[in-house]
């Protein structure tokens, strides 16, 4: 197998047969909503590799979609970028603050307006869908005993029903959250990461445990949302065809590089096979 280089190269768009196109480094002109330098992460004490040296700069209001093959690390580039995992060198800057010394409570308000929506909707079954939503408060600084007694203050409960509205599930307020299929579970997470009041959402494989129905529904909200609220998205996919539709860029991780990074009208599917090869 030839170098990345040569298996992604440098010097214009090539044909689809050719694999990908080059890479394109975020405008320095634009505000960024995320900047990542020299982002590097193993485990094991180094042991077993994931990426080195990954740079890259998101600029507010852009849909990025991260790509790659199982196990090419995009879920814990995601994560580390919001320090969720801990890289083990490298820098993380979100609107213009600088995440990467920071700890404990420093840390937690620094990304406060920071959404994250899981695979997993990690809702809890004996609390109505209201009281989940409400949960999302908790960032902003409304206290765990009064949300754990069922307390929510008049103006959060109104704009959680707001969230709800949003991701259309107003009428299912009062639903006990495990009586619901598990589309309408991810709406009510992500109606949750809304009551953030978020300047930027990180989603890791939000559709993975849907059906495609239902998958699609959630990627268009998704989409939506983040042009009405005008919110900075990157979201982890396995299919291309998510990518594609919904993201304005795509950045592709292979063999612990940053293979591509692009305007997602430089691609078709098979122009993006090279990254699972």
């Amino acid at each position: 197998m030839g170098s990345l280089a040569e298996q992604f190269p440098l010097d214009g768009v090539p044909e689809e047969s050719a694999g990908t196109v080059p890479v394109n480094r975020a405008c320095s002109s634009m505000l960024a909503a995320l900047r990542v330098k020299g982002l590097s992460k193993s485990f094991g004490g180094g042991a077993v590799p994931v990426f080195r040296d990954i740079s890259f700069q998101i600029p507010k209001g852009q849909s990025v979609a991260l790509i790659g093959a199982n196990g090419s690390g995009k879920s814990t580039l995601l994560r580390c970028s919001l320090r969720l995992i801990e890289p083990d060198s490298g820098s993380i800057i979100i609107n213009d603050e600088n995440l990467t010394g920071l700890r404990g409570r420093q840390l937690r308000r620094k990304r406060a307006r920071v959404g994250f929506v899981f695979q997993k909707h990690n809702l809890v079954p004996r609390l109505s869908v209201l009281s989940n939503v409400c949960h999302g408060s908790l960032s902003r600084g409304q206290g765990a005993r009064a949300w754990l007694q069922g307390f929510c203050r008049r103006e959060e409960r109104a704009f959680a029903l707001h969230c709800l509205d949003q991701v259309g599930l107003a009428d299912l307020a009062e639903r006990r959250a495990d009586h619901l299929s598990g589309g309408q579970s991810q709406r009510v997470a992500i109606a949750r990461t809304l009551m953030q009041r978020p300047e930027m959402i990180f989603a890791d494989e939000p559709t993975a445990s849907l059906d495609p129905q239902a998958g699609q529904e959630i990627m268009e909200l998704f989409h939506q949302l983040s042009r009405d609220e005008d919110f900075t998205f990157m979201f982890v996919s396995h299919q291309l065809d998510h990518a594609l539709d919904y993201a304005d860029r795509v950045l592709g991780l292979k063999g612990g590089e940053l293979a591509i990074d692009g305007p997602v009208d430089h691609w078709t599917a098979s122009s993006l096979r090279g990254l699972y090869d």
